[in-house]
C-alpha cells in the first residue's frame, strides 16, 4: 500500500446551509460549495479504513469515474486539504520590511477632551485646560514623514485623533488647507476623517467638514440611559441631550460620506439590538459598531465573562436580522456585520490583526511614532519618531513577535486567517503583551465567524447582488 491518505482538518471547515454543503477553505478565507464527489472522499477518508491513491481511486470507481476521482483528489491536495504525506508548506515567511507601505497617519491633535467618559481607554487623556495640543509643524512633519517612508502609495489618509479632535479646530483646518495643496502638487489623493463625541459640531463646523469631505465617525452609546451611564461632562452631568441634538444637526447638514456610530460596551449594557434600534433607525446614522470592553484599565466597567456571551449572543440576535434585511435587498448598517462579511467576500487572508505598524501608524503630540492610536501615552516603547523615521529594526522585531502563530495555538484555528490573533491593545491591556493573542475570546469569536459564514452563503445563494450593491461601494468609501 501507498502513503496513507489523511484530511487536514486545521485547513477545512464544513458548513451546512438549507441542506446545502459549503466548505470553508481556511488558508485563503476561501468559501465553495462541496459537489458529491468531494464529499464522498472526505466521508471515505473519516472512516475507519486505511486508503492511499490507488485505493481510494478503486473503492469510489462504481460510483464515479476513476479519472474524475483522481482529478478531484488531486485538487484537494494542491488545496493542502487531503494529504499524502507531503503537505506543503504554510510556514509564514519572517517580515524584513526595508520599507513600510504606510498609507495613513493618525494625527493626535490634542490629548484634552471636553467629556470624561468613565471607560475612556486613552493612557495620555487630559482634562481641556491641561491638553498638550499638537503643533502644525509636528503634523506637518507627520504627513511628510509618511510620504517619505511610503512614496508609492496612490491613496493616503490622514486621521485626527485626540483627546476630541475639534479642541483643536484650528489645527484640523492648517493641516487640511497645507495638505490638500501638498498632495495635489505630487498628484496623489488624500482623504481625511475623524472621531468625535459630537459636543462640540454647529453648522458652521458641519459645513467646514462637509466642503472638506472629512469622514466623520460618532462615539455614541445608545438610548438616554446608556448613554449618559458613562459618556458625561468633566462636571459628572450626562451628555446624551447635547449629543442628540448636534447628531440631527450633523445628519441633516452633512452628507458628503455616510456617518457611523461607534458603541461601547461596558458592564450592565448588552442591548445591542435596543442600543442599535435607536443609532439606526431613531437616529439615522448609516452603520452602527459595536466594541465591547473586556480589558479597559478600570475592572468595573468591564463586562463580566457571562455578559461577554451575553453581548456575543446578542450580536448574532441582529445578524440574523441584518440577513432578513439582505434577503430582502436592504441593509440595516451593522458594521460588525458588513466588515466579516466583507472579508469572507473579498477572501481577505490576514497575517496580522490590523495595518497598525504596517499600513498605519499614530502620531503623538509630541512626535513619537505609536503602534496605533490606543498606545499613545503608554509604556509601550515608540517605533520611531517624525525626525529621525521609522525604527524599522524594532517595528519588523514587534510583527514578527506577532507572525509566529504556531507558539500561541493559532497556526490550527479555523479563523487564523480572519482573526491573526486579535487587537494588539486588546492583548496590552489584558495581559500586557501586546503580541500574545486575545485569548478571552477564542471560542466566542470561532462561534461569531461560523456565523457569519452561514449568513453570507444563505445570502450568497438567494440574494447575491447584495453584495456589489452594498459591501463594493462601502469597501470603495473606507
Amino acid at each position: 500500500m501507498g502513503t496513507r491518505l489523511s484530511i487536514l482538518d486545521k485547513n477545512l471547515h464544513e458548513v451546512t446551509v438549507a441542506d446545502r454543503h459549503y466548505i470553508f477553505h481556511i488558508p485563503s478565507t476561501g468559501l465553495f460549495e462541496r459537489d458529491g464527489l468531494t464529499k464522498d472522499i472526505l466521508s471515505s477518508l473519516r472512516s475507519d479504513d486505511a486508503f492511499d491513491d490507488a485505493t481510494l481511486v478503486e473503492h469510489l470507481t462504481g460510483k464515479y469515474h476513476p479519472e474524475d476521482v483522481d482529478s478531484a483528489l488531486s485538487e484537494l491536495k494542491s488545496l493542502a486539504l487531503v494529504s499524502d504525506g507531503t503537505e506543503p508548506g504554510q510556514s509564514i515567511q519572517e517580515l524584513n520590511l526595508e520599507t513600510v507601505p504606510l498609507n495613513t497617519v493618525v494625527l493626535n491633535v490634542n490629548t484634552g477632551c471636553n467629556l470624561s467618559c468613565t471607560y475612556c481607554y486613552k493612557e495620555d487623556l487630559d482634562e481641556p485646560a491641561n491638553g498638550k495640543r499638537m503643533s502644525f509643524k509636528t503634523a506637518k512633519d507627520s504627513v511628510e514623514m509618511l510620504l517619505k517612508e511610503s512614496p508609492d502609495q496612490d491613496r493616503y489618509n490622514i486621521v485626527f485623533f485626540g483627546g476630541e479632535p475639534l479642541t483643536n479646530l484650528t489645527l484640523i483646518k492648517e493641516v487640511v488647507e497645507w495638505a490638500e495643496s501638498r498632495f495635489k502638487r505630487i498628484g496623489k489623493r488624500v482623504d481625511f476623517s475623524l472621531t468625535t463625541n459630537a459636543t462640540l459640531l454647529n453648522e458652521k463646523v458641519i459645513d467646514y467638514l462637509h466642503e472638506h469631505n472629512i469622514g466623520i465617525a460618532v462615539s455614541m452609546d445608545g438610548p438616554e440611559s446608556y448613554h449618559n451611564r458613562n459618556r458625561i461632562t468633566v462636571g459628572g452631568k450626562g451628555t446624551y441631550a447635547t449629543v442628540v441634538r448636534k447628531v440631527r444637526m450633523l445628519l441633516a447638514g452633512y452628507s458628503a460620506r455616510p456617518v457611523g456610530a461607534r458603541v461601547t460596551l461596558t458592564r450592565g449594557i448588552t442591548d445591542v439590538e435596543a442600543i442599535w434600534n435607536h443609532l439606526f433607525n431613531d437616529l439615522g446614522f448609516h452603520e452602527v459598531g459595536f466594541a465591547p470592553v473586556t480589558s479597559g484599565d478600570i475592572s468595573d466597567f468591564n463586562l463580566t465573562d457571562t455578559e461577554v456571551a451575553e453581548v456575543f449572543a446578542n450580536l448574532k440576535s441582529l445578524g440574523r436580522r441584518y440577513l432578513r434585511a439582505a434577503l430582502e435587498g436592504r441593509s440595516i448598517g451593522f458594521s460588525n456585520m458588513h466588515q466579516m462579511l466583507t472579508d469572507i467576500h473579498e477572501g481577505t487572508k490576514k497575517a496580522l490583526p490590523c495595518g497598525a505598524g504596517v499600513g498605519m501608524v499614530a502620531i503623538d503630540h509630541e512626535g513619537g511614532v505609536n503602534l496605533c492610536h490606543r498606545f499613545t501615552g503608554s509604556d509601550l516603547p515608540l517605533f520611531g519618531d517624525i525626525e529621525s523615521g521609522l525604527d524599522k529594526p524594532a517595528l519588523n522585531k514587534f510583527l514578527n513577535q506577532r507572525l509566529a502563530m504556531s507558539e500561541k495555538g493559532c497556526d490550527t484555528c479555523r479563523i487564523r486567517n480572519l482573526c491573526a490573533g486579535g487587537c494588539y491593545h486588546e492583548s496590552y491591556a489584558r495581559y500586557g503583551d501586546p503580541v500574545r493573542p486575545t485569548w478571552h475570546y477564542c471560542d466566542l469569536m470561532r462561534d461569531w465567524v461560523d456565523f457569519c459564514i452561514e449568513v453570507y452563503t444563505e445570502i450568497l445563494e438567494k440574494n447575491p447582488g447584495f453584495f456589489n450593491r452594498f459591501l463594493t461601494p462601502r469597501r470603495a468609501m473606507s
